[in-house]
Parts: C-alpha cells; structure tokens; sequence
C-alpha cells in the first residue's frame, strides 16, 4: 500500500485529478487504475486523469487519459488544468509555456484573473451540412475535427425540428443531450472509433452548448475541443465572427478566438477558468 498525492481541478466544470508523474514514480496508469479513480461513487470522481511531467525540450509533458481509461485524445479543458498546475506547481518557469501532448507540440499561458489560454493546432476534416440519420429521422450536421471528432447540431436547424424529437424540446435546456448524443456517438457514420456530440442554441450571438464526451460516455458540464468545434462551425454557418462566448453547461464561459482566410482557420485559442479544488493522497 502506498500513497500518491494529487490535484483535483476543473475547467469550467470539466474535472480532472491530475498527478505530477515526476512525484509518483512507479505508478502504471492502467485502464482499471483510471477507472476505479474516476468513479464518483467509489473513487475521486472526475472526467479523466492528467498527468504533467518535466520536460528537457518542452515546458512540461501532458498525458491525459478518459475516464473509461482511453486516451490519444486532445482534451482543451484539461490542456488549460496542466498549465495552470504546471504554474501553480513550479513545473514551468514561465507564464507562457510549450508542451507536449500525446507526441504533438501545443503551447498556452496563464493569464490574469484565474484565467488560462490554450493554443491549439489547426482543425481538420470539415464537413459542413451532411445528413445523418438521428432517431429514425434525416437531419443536418457538421463535423470537424480540433483534436478530437466533434459533430456539431444547431437546435434551430428545421430538419431538428421536424424529426421524430419533435415536441422533445423547447429549449437547450430541455434537450435529451444524452440519448440523442449516445446514439450519434456510437453511429456507423463515425466508426470504429466513435464522436463526440455537440448541441448549440445561439441567444444575441452567445453560443449556449452541451456535448455529450466520448470516453466519458455522458453529457459533462463543459468541453473544451468541442466549444473550439462549436465556434468554428457556427462562424462558418451563422457568419459571426471570432472571438466567440460560449456559455458551458456549468454556467461558466469560454471564449474561442482565431484567424479565417475563407474557410480556412488559423490561430486557434481556447480561454477561460481553470481552478484547483482540492489536493489529497489516494492509497494503491
């Protein structure tokens, strides 16, 4: 029996038990281990496990693992949390850092007011206004991909409407996020490796999301590549322009801010809270 010390922290409400994997040396982040440390009723509870580590070329290392246990993932939300305990935590030097995420070179800063910045790469793969079969009914949808596979649905889209959802919903706040997301995660459209899902209203040009998580496997209170999903598509669909807030299902805000030639996007951030709630020791 041994024990670790961590760091439970949130973005906007998406939660994270992060580790210095420099502090807990000979710990195997297994699959079982994360699940047993994300379970809300018989461990710490959270969306998944960050762990940060020193870095001889980079600020710091970022592994983040789901907490079904799966990774290979861009998590922005929990990119934000490593740089703010990177900082908090004398990992990096500097309020602006360069890490390494799943191989991949990302950078951010802290910023003032309890406020952080992730730098993302350039989204790919963007498929505006497609089809997709959604509870026996054919409505629009739109794919892009910020790291991780975001479907985006407009609650105003007509076809949304007219679907068998019909009389579902009247607002964001009454929509089934978790039937409707879990269906079009596991859609044949997205196979083998599945989607995340979001849902949009737009209300005086302020995007009011929520997104069903793949690797969760439920609606979480805020994602951070799927709000980066969220505002790219909605400046290509609605035409307005960056930076774009977006209210979480937490009730916090994100902005996301970048540069479109067209329809080609650059420059892409994602700011907004990233705060610790608690540190403590986990006995294995």
């Amino acid at each position: 029996m041994k024990k670790y010390s961590f760091v439970k922290m949130n973005g906007a409400g998406n939660d994270f038990i992060v580790f210095n994997k420099d502090e807990v040396a000979g710990l195997q982040f297994s699959s079982s281990l994360i699940k047993k440390l994300c379970d809300r009723r018989f461990g710490i509870g959270a969306d998944g496990v960050i762990t940060v580590a020193k870095s001889e070329a980079h600020d710091f290392e970022m592994e983040y693992f789901n907490a079904d246990g799966t990774t290979g993932t861009l998590c922005g939300n929990g990119a934000r949390c490593a740089i703010q305990f990177a900082d908090t935590f004398n990992v990096s030097k500097s309020k602006s850092v360069k890490f390494l995420s799943d191989g991949i070179d990302f950078s951010g800063s802290v910023l003032e007011n309890g406020l952080v910045r992730f730098n993302l790469n350039d989204p790919n793969s963007i498929k505006e206004n497609f089809s997709l079969k959604v509870s026996a009914s054919e409505v629009n949808a739109n794919f892009i991909n910020t790291g991780s596979p975001h479907v985006v649905f407009f609650l105003d889209d007509p076809t949304l409407k007219e679907s068998n959802l019909h009389g579902q919903f009247t607002s964001i706040d009454d929509f089934p996020v978790f039937t409707v997301g879990k269906e079009v995660r596991y859609s044949k459209a997205f196979a083998p490796a599945g989607t995340n899902v979001n849902f949009l209203e737009i209300k005086d040009s302020v995007i009011h999301i929520r997104t069903y998580e793949r690797g969760v496997e439920d609606e979480t209170l805020a994602c951070g590549t799927g709000s980066v999903a969220s505002a790219i598509i909605t400046f290509l669909q609605k035409q307005i322009p960056p930076p774009l807030t977006l209210v979480t299902r937490g009730g916090e805000k994100l902005i996301v801010d970048f540069s479109a030639e067209g329809k080609l996007i650059k420059n892409v951030s994602l700011t907004g809270p990233a705060k610790i709630n608690f540190s403590g020791e986990v006995t294995l």
